[in-house]
């Protein structure tokens, strides 16, 4: 039996490099996602250029564009690519890592306290938290296999799941309860969004006319909801602040709640939901994880 060679098809890497610079349109993208330096990329695309003897991109003074080949050959790259990397993932005998990408308060306060939980189900597979304020593309960038994002849910987005949806509760120390008793004092805890495009959670839209209970207090503001709620656990005062991210504090009893007023609202936050890049729904690690994530916030 004689078995034929694909003499002409190029080296597996140089179709890697290619279709990370055509899914990001960037050859510096690409270079942050393979750990290589821009050179490098440009090197690659040149040689796999020449080898093919046709144009893959158009090259600008600060973009790039993909020639109909370049187009053609990146469709069959990505899918060629994606399928090569899950037939690895279930052969292989080795830890499988995935990689989530979410708010550091989520993470901090909610995803890396419970993790334990899921490694005791699925002890083969390894969560690799990434952590950042701005929006990763899934469908781009492979280093993300799911993302947990916050905000207003949308059902007819694709591909997503929504997780839960917060309560806002106000939640303080026993201590720093105790205390006010005596000082008559407060310091009220609250965030003020980098992202302008959330609604304003405030002490103010939850507690109405704040100014005309005669509280004496003074308002602190912080930008991540896990620094106010590591202010909180520290005593400083009372925090406004996500029951989802709470939980922990609250099973523990280092954080109880408190009503400052009779009249405090019961408001609903936003919500958790995952997102997941097409190719990767029906990934066996990534559905358990998704599983696991509802099963406990639920």
């Amino acid at each position: 039996m004689v078995l034929k060679v694909h003499s002409q098809l190029p080296p597996l890497n140089s179709i890697k490099v290619f279709d990370a610079a055509a899914r990001l349109g960037s050859f510096k993208k690409a270079a942050e996602e393979l750990y290589v330096s821009p050179t490098a990329v440009s090197h690659q695309i040149k040689a796999l250029e020449e080898s093919l003897g046709t144009l893959l991109f158009v090259r600008k003074t600060r973009s790039i564009k993909l020639t109909q080949e370049g187009m053609l050959l990146a469709g069959t790259a990505y899918s060629v690519l994606q399928q090569l990397t899950n037939t690895i993932s279930e052969i292989s005998k080795s830890k499988n890592i995935l990689t989530v990408s979410t708010t550091s308060s989520f993470a901090a306060m909610w995803l890396v306290p419970n993790l334990n939980k899921f490694y005791q189900l699925y002890p083969d597979i390894e969560v690799a938290v990434k952590t950042s304020e701005q929006v990763d593309d899934v469908e781009k960038d492979r280093r993300i296999d799911l993302a947990i994002r916050y905000g207003i849910y949308d059902q007819s987005l694709k591909n997503t799941r929504l997780l839960t949806t917060e309560k806002i509760g106000t939640y303080a120390t026993p201590s720093y309860i105790e205390s006010i008793k005596k000082s008559q004092h407060l310091d009220l805890l609250e965030t003020r969004w980098k992202n302008k495009c959330l609604a304003e959670i405030s002490w103010n839209t939850h507690v109405k006319d704040i100014n005309h209970h005669g509280l004496v207090y003074r308002l602190r503001q912080f930008n991540q909801e896990h620094h106010i709620i590591q202010a909180a656990l520290a005593g400083q005062g009372i925090a406004l602040v996500s029951s989802t991210l709470v939980h922990t504090a609250i099973e523990q009893g280092w954080l109880v709640n408190y009503n400052v007023t009779e009249d405090m609202k019961k408001t609903s936050g936003f919500s958790y939901y995952t997102v997941t890049a097409e190719h990767n729904q029906h990934n066996k690690s990534i559905v358990a994880f998704k599983k696991w994530l509802i099963d406990e916030l639920k």
